[in-house]
């Protein structure tokens, strides 16, 4: 009875409190006056750039390319291994093939680049609301396609046929089947052809902008991924060479990956020294992500882009997941490091890019004032030219600095050079290549090996005759693997000439794990599986074999 007098109590307290809110409000279907709607927002050229300014967060963002967009680009490549035990197991499956849909950092990487989409599409959608500048509109809106033309490249070049949204979702129900590769490729087209028309040659002030420059060449990848080297040429070509717009290659190699030399102040251990920042948008760089190291040594581990307010750490962990004192959760593979040339056994590499690129056991950092020893760098070895030794990236990395020498956590604010001029002469270089002129081909490849700095002998070499287009397309290979490793280009640069059928009639399969019709491409990510019901429809073909 006891039990049951308690129970009738609660029903009757819920009743009252039931009546008593109707009685207050009969209207409960109310909007929060405090509240800021879509509908009531990007009215005005300032809020529709603040919405801009949003698809850059969520670019900068963890998921994206200050962790996870590198991640997953590295471990998809031949480029790298594994630093040890100490890197996580969802990056290891990625490294090793062995991952499926619930793999935690792939689910991540693509559920922010649909954050991305959805924001661009929302400036997108509301520019035209846009009157009072409409200057400042087209910018945004512009680079607004270009970042949703970067976007769906990442997810139609790993993925495969991915859903496709052109349009803000507006109800619980709004998910999209997989659309066709050729209808992916056709937006992405369409996106960064109207971007370049509209945007500037390079961003002058407000550095990091996306420009018509980064649209142009980004569309030369995309239109050599989709197999049009005709279309892929005219883009990158109308990128400027002369004048203060043009582009052109740094006589210094290392100026592309470092963050700034320090201004010497004193001694190792010092206070931070102000930075000389001319190495960053300098004019071999097409368009960088950028970062900033608030000298806290904090790192937003749950940024993602939404609701991070002004205050919230803007740097990327690169620098840190890489370094030879620090983690070293990936380490150079083999296979990159001795595709660099050399003229025997055991002798050193002939090729400058291998020192800018690597620290080997012995190498001085930290201004010279601290040497790298095996005590100090955790993990396995290489076998680099039949000789073994710890090895380790040098690209993006801090070491160079005075103030970043010493073992620790440092999150950095050194900025991803994400298109550079460089790889726009190798994109040039493949396309003559496919387009059968093998001559011009070769002059861009020598262009890239002429850098001051590099000054490698030219093509046709005793290890590369190019006297035929296969043998030109090695060279090809060679010098991308060389002048571009670690920039996160080589897993596409597989599935390209993979395609192609470059494995094995040109070079060996670059991944010792894989297996035809699995491993192309990723499996959809099992967030997406579980809730979006129409993945099963229309006439794409469902998730690969064995995932």
């Amino acid at each position: 009875m006891k039990s049951k007098k308690i129970y009738s109590k609660l029903i009757l307290t819920g009743l009252i409190i039931i009546t008593t809110v109707i009685s207050c409000d009969k209207n409960l279907d109310k909007t929060d006056p405090n509240s800021v709607t879509v509908d009531s927002y990007f009215k005005n050229s300032g809020e529709l750039l603040k919405g801009t300014n949003a698809i850059y967060s969520t670019f900068h963002s963890n998921p994206l390319v200050a962790r996870e967009w590198f991640f997953v680009h590295d471990t998809r490549g031949d480029e790298v291994a594994t630093g040890g035990p100490q890197l996580e197991q969802p990056r290891a499956q990625l490294l090793t093939g062995t991952h499926d849909p619930t793999n935690s950092v792939m689910n991540s990487f693509w559920n922010a680049l649909y954050t991305l989409i959805h924001r661009a599409n929302t400036v997108i959608e509301n520019g035209p609301n846009v009157t009072d500048n409409t200057t400042v509109r087209d910018q945004c809106v512009a680079q607004a396609k270009f970042f949703r033309g970067w976007a769906y490249f990442e997810l139609v070049s790993m993925w495969g046929p991915v859903p496709v949204y052109t349009a803000t979702v507006k109800s619980p129900d709004g998910f999209q089947p997989r659309a066709k590769e050729d209808d992916v490729y056709a937006l992405i087209i369409a996106d960064l052809q109207a971007a370049a028309t509209v945007l500037p040659p390079k961003s002058g002030t407000d550095k990091g902008r996306a420009t018509s420059a980064a649209a142009n060449a980004l569309l030369g990848r995309v239109l050599m991924q989709k197999g049009d080297y005709a279309g892929a040429k005219t883009a990158l070509l109308k990128i400027p060479t002369a004048g203060a717009d043009g582009y052109r290659l740094r006589d210094r190699y290392l100026d592309n990956f470092e963050a700034g030399l320090p201004v010497p102040t004193g001694i190792s251990g010092a206070a931070p020294a102000p930075l000389n920042e001319s190495l960053e948008f300098n004019d071999e760089s097409i368009f960088e992500a950028v970062f900033f190291d608030k000298g806290d040594n904090n790192f937003n581990w749950g940024g993602n882009g939404v609701g991070d307010g002004p205050s919230a750490d803007q740097s990327t962990v690169r620098n840190q997941e890489y370094c030879p004192v620090a983690w070293r959760n990936l380490i150079p593979s083999d296979k990159y490091l001795n595709e660099f040339e050399n003229t025997a056994t055991g002798a050193a590499k002939t090729d400058p890019r291998y020192k800018f690129s690597v620290y080997e056991s012995g190498d001085a950092y930290a201004n010279g004032t601290q040497t790298l020893n095996d005590v100090d760098v955790q993990g396995p070895t290489s076998t680099v030219n039949g000789v073994v030794k710890k090895v380790s990236w040098r690209k993006f990395m801090l070491l160079y600095r005075e103030d970043k020498g010493i073992a620790g956590f440092h999150p950095g604010g050194n900025n991803q050079r994400m298109i550079r001029y460089a790889e726009v002469l190798l994109m040039l270089a493949e396309c003559e290549n496919e387009l059968g002129n093998m001559g011009p081909a070769i002059a861009y490849l020598n262009q890239v090996r002429d850098r001051p700095s590099v000054a490698m002998p030219h093509y046709p070499t005793t290890q590369f005759p190019c006297s035929s287009k296969n043998e030109v397309t090695k060279a090809i290979m060679h010098e991308r693997t060389v002048e571009l490793g670690d920039e996160e280009l080589k897993n596409i640069d597989i599935l390209r000439w993979r395609k192609k059928g470059y494995y094995p009639s040109v070079a060996p399969e670059p991944l010792s794990y894989f297996v035809a019709n699995k491993h192309e491409l990723l499996p959809i990510p099992q967030s997406e599986i579980d809730n979006n019901p129409k993945l099963g429809t229309g006439t794409v073909p469902k998730q690969n074999p064995g995932y």
